[in-house]
């Protein structure tokens, strides 16, 4: 996989040359170019940006440098690559999205500074290639470099032979899985540690005890802290996705199935207001 990085600062992105991601592309798995932007900059102070028609506050990275910049990187390949541009406004990174691109053969990260980039440079490029645009999450970022470092990692574990085991990958939190779910607390040796102690369970080598034992602590864990992964969960596997033991964990956790799942299936209509499912009569 090939993935350029455009950004006004190419030193961000030094991280990438250490561990996992560093590993990848020392052995052929990843190739990650970055590329300064002011490279294609004009005049003597080699500006990047300029104020935004319409009034406000900051400056807005402009359109002649950035469709330069994109216009030679992508021809500087084979083929037609995905655009990625980080930007608070976009829908968020998830582990579906990571995965997804990571069968991409060829990935462009468009790293915005300032207000952000001119709204014309992705019109344009999307006429060109397919453009997505992606936040980490609902806060704001000075730029888009750490946006980039995140995807790059996110995507590159998934690769092919980079991981070391790929089953941690198929294990992840909201991985395939573990059907979208947060991961269950690990441990390690020693058995006992300050006083605290590996859960018997998990020293006992019953390896079905030891996988209802992951699941009851994933389902608790996901419900106090994503409960919304799990109301996703039921809204797309329905009653299938939980079996009695399941329900019994989230009853004691005070999560709700039933109530949970019925309001989920109502926002995306698959259940009426009165909490009936369409083949179910009223």
């Amino acid at each position: 996989m090939r993935i350029d990085v455009v950004t006004i600062f190419p030193g961000y992105l030094a991280p990438l040359d250490e561990a996992l991601v560093g590993r990848a592309r020392r052995s052929g798995r990843l190739d990650v170019r970055v590329h300064d932007l002011r490279r294609w900059a004009v005049g003597v102070h080699q500006a990047v940006d300029d104020a935004p028609y319409g009034g406000g506050p900051g400056m807005l990275m402009t359109a002649p440098v950035w469709g330069a910049a994109l216009d030679d990187v992508t021809a500087a390949g084979e083929g037609v690559p995905r655009l990625l541009v980080p930007t608070p406004a976009g829908p968020p990174l998830t582990q579906r999205r990571a995965a997804d691109w990571a069968v991409e053969p060829w990935l462009v990260i468009a790293c915005g500074r300032y207000e952000g980039i001119d709204a014309r440079v992705l019109a344009h490029a999307a006429q060109r290639m397919p453009v997505e645009e992606v936040s980490l999450g609902d806060y704001v970022l000075a730029g888009g470099e750490v946006a980039a470092l995140v995807v790059v990692e996110a995507v590159a574990r998934l690769l092919p032979g980079v991981l070391g085991n790929p089953a941690s990958a198929e294990l992840d939190s909201f991985a395939e899985g573990t059907a979208g779910l947060l991961e269950a607390p690990a441990y390690t040796r020693p058995e006992s540690w300050r006083g605290l102690e590996v859960p018997a369970v998990l020293r006992g080598g019953d390896h079905g005890a030891v996988a209802r034992w992951r699941r009851d602590r994933s389902l608790e864990r996901t419900a106090a802290v994503r409960p919304d992964l799990l109301d996703a969960l039921l809204a797309r596997d329905g009653d299938a996705a939980l079996d009695a033991r399941d329900r019994e964990v989230l009853a004691a956790c005070g999560y709700d199935p039933a109530g949970r799942a019925g309001a989920a299936a109502w926002q995306t209509g698959e259940v009426a207001a009165d909490g009936t499912r369409p083949d179910q009569g009223r």
